[in-house]
């Protein structure tokens, strides 16, 4: 892989398809994009598409079925278990419950101090250390010193996400996979909780993937927003600029659904009619094709390619590739 200096992730065709009694689900197909080093990659989409699915087979928490995942010029999937073990200090995740991503039966220092002792940075008998680092890592996430010893049924919702996060950043990593970190949690301790994750990129230069289905928190948090219908990505772009022009269907129905703070504006809202179209053993075409209000019958008949359209804008639907919509 010819390796750019600025970029921390590339990720070329990956695939995880799971299998099932009716054949293959093709949760994640053939999945390419690239993240900057110090930047974030939004994904988003409806709940079933695979954008939790591809987080996961990124860090191989699921082992991809096929594509390549380049981390600072190194092929992770190539990696025996011992490379993995190591690569795990750089590559970390935060997951959407962050009650039941804790063990009930670790203290907050216990679960903070977890990764430090499974890498053997900390040996267990240097407890005055361990608890020092930890206290370090809490004072980053905003929790209290005075918490160190409580369990997590003793905690609210924002205040575990806050352990979920120092879990994750315990061995200094450079990239974290977001999957939905704030789904779980009310509306004001979202903002809290991405006021802090932001404040961590900054000071330790931290690179996200952050899956969410919010658009209005993907579009607060994101360099580049990267959208999945079922399994694909249909369209790639800047932030601003997929919210100023939308170019693929879906994503301007997704964008449409966003509510306006005004009761005296029409919604304009594009309504997605017609079934799903099936994840299990899918044929070539556009799997938004029985929903779209602009599908033709070469939609369905022909492979779906991802060009460029303006630059940094990439989509997948060739009726915009041709200009007819």
């Amino acid at each position: 892989m010819e390796n750019n200096t600025s970029e921390i992730l590339r990720v070329s065709h990956l695939k995880k398809y799971f299998p099932v009694p009716a054949g293959m689900l093709h949760a994640v197909d053939d999945i390419s994009f690239a993240i900057d080093n110090g930047k974030t990659l939004g994904v988003v989409g409806e709940s079933g598409c695979g954008k939790s699915t591809m987080g996961r087979a990124i860090l191989r928490l699921h082992e991809p079925t096929s594509g390549e995942v380049y981390f600072q010029g190194k092929d992770v999937l190539s990696l025996d278990k011992k490379g993995m073990k190591e690569l795990r200090r750089d590559m970390q995740i935060v997951f959407q419950d962050p009650y039941a991503s804790l063990n009930p039966r670790m203290t907050v220092s216990e679960a903070i101090a977890a990764p430090l002792l499974v890498q053997k940075i900390y040996n267990r008998k240097n407890k005055a250390d361990i608890e020092k680092r930890v206290k370090e890592i809490m004072n980053m996430v905003g929790l209290a010193n005075r918490l160190i010893n409580t369990y997590p049924h003793e905690l609210d919702g924002g205040r575990r996400q806050r352990i979920g996060i120092a879990r994750a950043l315990a061995l200094n990593p450079k990239f974290i996979v977001c999957d939905e970190p704030v789904s779980a949690l009310d509306v004001s301790i979202q903002a809290q909780i991405l006021n802090l994750m932001a404040d961590l990129q900054e000071d330790l230069g931290l690179t996200y993937l952050f899956i969410t289905h919010d658009l209005s928190v993907v579009k607060y948090v994101s360099d580049d927003i990267l959208v999945m219908y079922l399994g694909q990505m249909v369209e790639k772009a800047p932030s601003d600029k997929l919210f100023k022009k939308p170019m693929h269907p879906y994503t301007q129905a997704l964008l449409s659904a966003i509510p306006i703070p005004d009761p005296d504006l029409p919604m304009n809202r594009i309504t997605m009619k017609g079934e799903l179209s099936s994840p299990i053993n899918p044929g070539i075409g556009c799997r938004f094709a029985k929903r779209c209000p602009y599908a033709a019958d070469s939609c369905s008949q022909q492979e779906m390619v991802l060009t460029e359209e303006e630059p940094g804008h990439f989509v997948t639907c060739q009726r915009v590739q041709r200009g007819e919509i």
